[in-house]
């Protein structure tokens, strides 16, 4: 089973789910008169209390469907649907403190439902397929100075699904140059996760599996063992500079480690003797993206947004992105950004196809997220903001819809669409 996350913060087509918008002045109305006895006590600044208050809403719903013939549950062949309805919630609430430095309070929680036919073949009696669900809340706290611009912040993660625990956390921090025209940004963050030990049919005993749930190797019962702890650490640094009113530049790097239980026994793996085994791979791993991106304004309507990455890690694979975005503005307040990205990625050293891998290897898979392949994502996305709101909704500020289509050149293709709505 080809493992699909479909986090609705995360994925690359659906934009803009953690906008900051400039707080709003309240407007009092119908104040009691003033006496020498009801009169506010002000300090020496002037400062005027603001409350945290809830200042933009986002929704992003999505569908995603898949088609393909590796699954990694029976070795690199098999059938690969899988369906996702993804929905995500974000709520920004806003506060500027005495200092005019405005606090931003950002609540996230997304559930996502799926079916997947290769999760059945968990048990060689399964025949249809299996369904999911994964929830992962999220809460972020973020500071703006009002002098400087810089940012400082703090954020934690959840992630719960079939066959995973998933905690997480992170620090954040901006600063702007002298003239604003550039920011220096860093994130550390941390997950911690429990694996839960989920084996092929095959490889439990008869006399546990019965006692345990009565159906042999049924998925997620009789072939659940316990979990095992998986760590990952990353630092992810960008440097942004506008050249001038027209050329905005980037350059991002991230340094990515992981150690603990990297694999999944419910992949099975054939050997060139026809013998299977479950995924074996390394304990730690290693990962070094580097990426370039530029944004340039062409006339009034119209925006180029590219980006390049080049990825290496510690098994051997190394991938190639690029990506172009056209944003044509057909008005004020109406805009068609189609997109296309090309990838490409050696495969890593301890892939092999079905029936292929030796029985002398130390460590296997024939999951093909580590084969050779290229890939092409195109789509087009279609965004309407104006001024009176959405349909002449007000609080209804944005409405976005994405259509992309993915295809490998392994035989995996899938599509997704997206609405994404903006509250104030």
């Amino acid at each position: 089973m080809r493992k699909i996350y479909l986090s609705v913060i995360g994925f690359s087509i659906i934009c803009r789910l953690n906008v900051y918008s400039q707080t709003r002045q309240d407007t009092a109305v119908n104040k009691p008169a003033y006496s020498l006895h009801n009169i506010p006590k002000q300090d020496s600044t002037h400062f005027n209390p603001r409350k945290l208050k809830l200042d933009e809403i986002d929704f992003v719903s999505s569908y995603y469907s898949q088609n393909g013939n590796h699954s990694a549950v029976t070795g690199g062949i098999g059938n690969e649907k899988v369906t996702d309805i993804a929905n995500g919630i974000t709520l920004n609430f806003v506060r500027t403190d005495r200092n005019q430095n405005k606090n931003t309070l950002t609540a996230g929680f997304g559930l996502d439902v799926h079916t997947a036919a290769s999760q059945a073949y968990v048990s060689k009696t399964g025949a249809s397929s299996q369904s999911g669900t994964r929830i992962y809340p999220s809460l972020d706290w973020t500071v703006e100075n009002a002098k400087t611009g810089n940012t400082f912040g703090a954020g934690a993660y959840y992630s719960r699904e079939y066959n995973y625990n998933s905690l997480g956390a992170d620090l954040h921090y901006s600063v702007k140059t002298d003239n604003k025209n550039g920011e220096f940004s860093a994130k550390l963050q941390g997950y911690f996760d429990n694996v839960t030990l989920i084996y092929p049919s095959e490889f439990i005993p008869a006399s546990i599996a019965p006692a345990k749930s009565g159906k042999p190797g049924a998925y997620g019962n009789s072939d659940n063992f316990g979990s095992s702890p998986r760590k990952t650490y990353s630092g992810s640094f960008a440097y942004s500079q506008m050249i001038n009113s027209r050329l905005q530049i980037a350059f991002l790097a991230d340094v990515v480690g992981q150690n603990g239980f990297l694999s999944l026994p419910f992949h099975r793996v054939y050997f060139s003797n026809g013998k299977d085994t479950i995924e074996r791979l390394p304990s730690s791993r290693f990962k070094l993206p580097i990426g370039f991106r530029a944004n340039y304004f062409l006339g009034d309507n119209i925006i180029l947004r590219s980006y390049y990455r080049y990825y290496a890690d510690s098994w051997g694979t190394r991938a190639n992105t690029a990506n172009l975005e056209v944003v044509y503005k057909v008005s004020p307040f109406f805009s068609i950004s189609p997109f296309y990205r090309y990838y490409t990625q050696t495969a890593a050293r301890y892939f092999a196809p079905y029936e292929a891998a030796s029985p002398a290897q130390t460590y296997f898979t024939s999951n093909y997220e580590y084969a050779k392949f290229n890939s092409q994502f195109f789509g087009v996305g279609f965004r309407i903001a104006p001024p009176g709101g959405v349909l002449g909704w007000r609080g209804l500020h944005d409405l976005e819809i994405r259509y992309a289509h993915y295809s490998q050149n392994t035989n995996l293709a899938s599509d997704i669409i997206s609405l994404n709505l903006g509250f104030k």
